[in-house]
C-alpha cells in the first residue's frame, strides 16, 4: 500500500517527473554507488537523459535537477533560490562535489547529454549515470526512471522484479485494496468514511497525531505557495514571456463590489489554481498533487471550500486531502501519473478526480458518492494531451489547472445530486486512462513534438 506522503510531496517546480525525480535519482545513485565502494574514488561522473528527459529537459529544469540531486539536494528541504545559486556555481566553476564524496571537475556541456533521439522500451523517462576513475574506468553504472509524481525506479525494479509486488508493505496495512470495488467494500464492511480507512492504514506506520501534523504541513505548504503566486508578479522563466496573471487577478476580485457567489466561483479557483501553477512555472516550493504540473487544482479547491468560509476547518481540510490521497493511490496503482506515460490525462486529469473526490466527502458524501465524483472528474478529461509549448511547464499547464479545479467541482455536485447509481465505475474509468494512454501518439506525451507545442510559435 501507498502512503499519503507518497501522493503528496513537498518539491520544487517546474516538474516533479522531470525535476523532483531527476534529483531524487541523483542522491539515490550516489547512495548507492557508495554503498559499492565505488564512490571514493571517483573522478568523474555522466548523466545522460534519454526521451521525454532530453526531449523537455531543458523547459523542465532537468540539467539543473541533475546536478542538483548530485550535490545532495533533497525536493522536499531545497530552497529555490539556494538551489539556483549552486547550480550557478557548479555552471562556471565547472567543479561539483559529489554528495557524500569528492569535488571532481564537471562541465554540463561535456558530462550531461540530452538525447531525445533515444527512444526507452521501459518507460519515458529514462536517466543512466556512471561514475569513472582518473584512467577514465567505470567504477559504477546505474540506468533510473522517473515515474510521474516524484516517483523513481531502477531498471531492475522495473525490468526483473521480485516475485510479487514491486512496492512492498512492510507496515502490515489493515486494509489492503487495489481496486476503488476493493476500497468500496472495505468502507462498507467496516462502516467507515474512505478517509477513516485510510488513515488507519497510516496508523500501520507512524502514530496518528504525526500523520496528522503531516498532513497539516502539507497543507500549510499549499497554502504558502498560493499565497507567493497571489504577491509575486513579472514574467516567467524560460523565454515564452508569459507574464503572471494572478496577482491582478486576485487585486480585481478583491475590488470588486460584492457579487453573488455563483458570479465569482469559477474567479476565486481560478486566481488559486493559477497562482500554484505560475510559482511551478518559476521553479518554486510546490507540493505534488499528485504531480507538479498539476499541483494547482487540490489547492484551488481546498482554499475556496474548507477555509475561505471563515476560520479554517482543519477536520474538512484533512478529511478532504486524505480522501484524495486515497483516490491518487488508485491511479498509481492501476494505471499511471506520469505525463510522459498517459499524457495529461495522467496529471490533471488524475489531480481533478482527486480533487472532486475530496471535495464530495467535505460535503458529507458517503464513499459511494467519493467514488462517483473521482470517477466524473476524469471522465471528462479522457484523452487529454501533455503539448507543453516550448517544453515548458506554462502554455497550457496553468490555465488547464484553473479549468480542472472547476471541473472537479462540477463533478463533486453532480455525484452529490445523482438520483440513481452511475453506469460507469471508477475503476472502469481509471482502466481506460490507461488503454487510452498506451493507445495516444508518442508526441502528444510531454515531448514538445506534437500539439500547441508545434502549433504555437515560440516567440
Amino acid at each position: 500500500m501507498l502512503s499519503v506522503f507518497d501522493i503528496f510531496k513537498i518539491g520544487i517546480g517546474p516538474s516533479s517527473s522531470h525535476t523532483v525525480g531527476p534529483m531524487r535519482i541523483g542522491i539515490r545513485f550516489l547512495t548507492e554507488a557508495g554503498e559499492a565502494g565505488a564512490l571514493a574514488g571517483a573522478a568523474r561522473v555522466k548523466i545522460d537523459l534519454h526521451g521525454s528527459l532530453a526531449l523537455t529537459g531543458i523547459g523542465h529544469g532537468t540539467d539543473k535537477a541533475s546536478i542538483l540531486g548530485l550535490l545532495g539536494f533533497a525536493p522536499d528541504e531545497t530552497d529555490p533560490d539556494e538551489a539556483a545559486a549552486a547550480v550557478a556555481r557548479v555552471k562556471s566553476s565547472k567543479r561539483l562535489k559529489l554528495c557524500g564524496g569528492p569535488e571532481i571537475d564537471f562541465d554540463p556541456a561535456r558530462d550531461l547529454d540530452l538525447r531525445g533521439d533515444i527512444i526507452p522500451t521501459v518507460h519515458p523517462n529514462e536517466m543512466r549515470l556512471a561514475l569513472f576513475d582518473a584512467r577514465g574506468e567505470t567504477l559504477f553504472e546505474q540506468v533510473y526512471y522517473s515515474v510521474g509524481g516524484g516517483f523513481i525506479a531502477s531498471a531492475k525494479q522495473l525490468c526483473a522484479p521480485a516475485p510479487g509486488d514491486m512496492i512492498k508493505d512492510p507496515h502490515k496495512s489493515p486494509y489492503t485494496f487495489g481496486s476503488a470495488r476493493e476500497l468500496l467494500e472495505i468502507a462498507r464492511r467496516e462502516n467507515l468514511a474512505i478517509d477513516e480507512v485510510i488513515l488507519r492504514n497510516e496508523d500501520a506506520i507512524r502514530p496518528r497525531d504525526q500523520t496528522l501534523a503531516g498532513i497539516d504541513r502539507l497543507w500549510a505548504a499549499m497554502r504558502d505557495c498560493v499565497a507567493r503566486g497571489l504577491k509575486t508578479t513579472g514574467v516567467l522563466p524560460g523565454g515564452l514571456e508569459v507574464r503572471r496573471r494572478a496577482p491582478s487577478l486576485y487585486k480585481k476580485l478583491l475590488e470588486a463590489p460584492l457579487a453573488n457567489e455563483r458570479e465569482q466561483l469559477f474567479d476565486w479557483l481560478n486566481v488559486y489554481a493559477m497562482a500554484v501553477n505560475e510559482e511551478n512555472a518559476a521553479g518554486g516550493r510546490v507540493v505534488t498533487a499528485p504531480t507538479n504540473g498539476a499541483a494547482g487544482i487540490v489547492p484551488a479547491v481546498l482554499k475556496h471550500y474548507c477555509e475561505e468560509s471563515g476560520a479554517p476547518h482543519t477536520d474538512h481540510i484533512r478529511r478532504f486531502l486524505v480522501t484524495a490521497a486515497g483516490i491518487g493511490m488508485l491511479y498509481k496503482q492501476r494505471a499511471s501519473i506520469s505525463g510522459a506515460e498517459m499524457g495529461c490525462q495522467g496529471e490533471v486529469g488524475v489531480a481533478c478526480s482527486m480533487a472532486a473526490g475530496g471535495l464530495a466527502a467535505v460535503w458529507g458524501g458517503t464513499p459511494e458518492q467519493v467514488e462517483h465524483a473521482a470517477e466524473i472528474g476524469m471522465e471528462h478529461n479522457l484523452g487529454l494531451t501533455c503539448d507543453p509549448v516550448g517544453g515548458l511547464v506554462q502554455i497550457p499547464c496553468i490555465e488547464r489547472n484553473a479549468i480542472g479545479a472547476v471541473k472537479a467541482v462540477n463533478a463533486a455536485r453532480l455525484a452529490l445530486r445523482a438520483s440513481e447509481s452511475h453506469k460507469v465505475s471508477l475503476d472502469q474509468v481509471i482502466e481506460t486512462m490507461r488503454q487510452t494512454g498506451l493507445d495516444m501518439s508518442r508526441k502528444y506525451k510531454e515531448t514538445s513534438e506534437g500539439g500547441l507545442a508545434v502549433n504555437v510559435v515560440e516567440c
